[in-house]
């Protein structure tokens, strides 16, 4: 069940910003999609398993192959809206990621996705999320 997104301001992501990597950040895993503006597809290309800075290296590999434009980020929140731990982690991670790649990062509530994923199948739950992530994000383009 995905949450219905609020439209992102045109403003907010400008046109010329066209390929877009998501990240469904965890603790352990990591879970990356590509996408595209033109197509609002996505597509799951993976996981990282890694923390500190062997996950930014990783990243980067990813980042060199994809070669996109921005990162979206998915941003965990309860239920009900109200932030915790995890909220706070994924933030500061996506802060770093600019700070280290020096691309646009947007951030997507990601309530719900990883159950959305495990509902469908994935082989790979966090990839998968990433890529659902993605999907909101590109259809929340005006």
């Amino acid at each position: 069940m995905s949450v219905a997104q609020p439209p992102i301001n045109e403003q907010a992501v400008p046109s010329h910003l066209n390929t877009f990597l998501a990240i469904d950040f965890g603790l352990k895993r990591t879970g990356i999609a590509v996408g595209n503006r033109m197509m609002r597809t996505a597509q799951a290309v993976g996981s990282v398993h890694a923390e500190g800075d062997a996950r930014f290296a990783q990243i980067a590999l990813r980042l060199k192959v994809w070669q996109p434009d921005a990162i979206v980020i998915g941003v965990p929140y309860h239920p009900d809206g109200v932030a915790h731990e995890n909220t706070a982690r994924a933030k500061k991670f996506g802060r770093q990621l600019h700070g280290r790649f020096a691309l646009p990062v947007f951030e997507v509530d990601e309530r719900y996705t990883t159950t959305e994923a495990l509902a469908s199948g994935a082989k790979d739950a966090d990839a998968q999320s990433a890529c659902i992530i993605l999907e909101q994000f590109l259809r929340s383009l005006l």
